[in-house]
């Protein structure tokens, strides 16, 4: 992928939404936005989310809680998923997802009202959990940010085979459909709307970035 998409974030209008960009990213580059925001990792199943996740903040992936960062916490679906093993382990994995990804979005949910930073793992493809996180996030005085990890289809699948956790052909097909609109109005410039700012990154910018900061 040619010309790598890193916008610079501000601390925006609640109203508007604001993309400014540059074309490559430098080794040991930084995001950074105001204190309190919400900051979202999105991108389709594989994408390497949780590998940015685990770079950036030391993870292991065996925690079973968000993980604070200074003023931040750090929450990674795999949390939720490892705490509710030992209670579901012997339920089919189909069968376990609606309360992982419902404890994922009550911890994001709670950590906002209580005030946090935070930086977290979504799929990034549920409009409505989007505009959720957004309210909760004004109603503290912050604002979602969004990081999108954009790689091809076939890259994603290939890194859930590679993490040994890949999702049903149905699932990815539609996560697949519900994605490249969302990435393709981020890159043709339109905001994909709640979000504040936007930040899109191929597999190679998100392994040159470095830190996300929180000023």
């Amino acid at each position: 992928m040619r010309g790598v998409r890193l916008p610079l974030h501000h601390r925006a209008d609640p109203q508007e939404t604001t993309i400014h960009e540059r074309h490559e990213v430098e080794p040991g580059s930084a995001l950074r936005y105001p204190a309190g925001s919400l900051v979202l990792v999105a991108g389709l199943p594989g994408a390497g989310k949780s590998t940015l996740l685990n770079r950036l903040y030391g993870l292991h992936g065996d925690e079973t809680a968000p993980v604070p960062a200074g003023d931040v916490l750090v929450i990674d679906s795999r949390q939720s998923r490892n705490w509710w093993a030992r209670f579901l382990r012997p339920l089919p994995v189909r069968m376990r997802t609606p309360f992982v990804h419902t404890t994922h979005v009550w911890r994001i949910g709670r950590a906002i009202l209580a005030g946090h930073g935070v930086v977290a793992h979504t799929r990034g493809t549920w409009p409505h959990i989007l505009h959720l996180f957004a309210w909760l996030a004004r109603r503290r005085g912050g604002r979602l940010h969004l990081i999108l990890i954009d790689v091809t289809p076939e890259t994603a699948r290939a890194g859930q085979f590679a993490r040994g956790r890949v999702v049903t052909s149905v699932t990815f097909d539609r996560h697949c459909r519900r994605w490249r609109p969302l990435i393709d109005r981020a890159r043709g410039g339109e905001p994909p709307r709640p979000a504040a700012g936007v930040t899109v990154l191929d597999r190679a910018a998100a392994d040159r970035l470095r830190a996300i900061h929180f000023t």
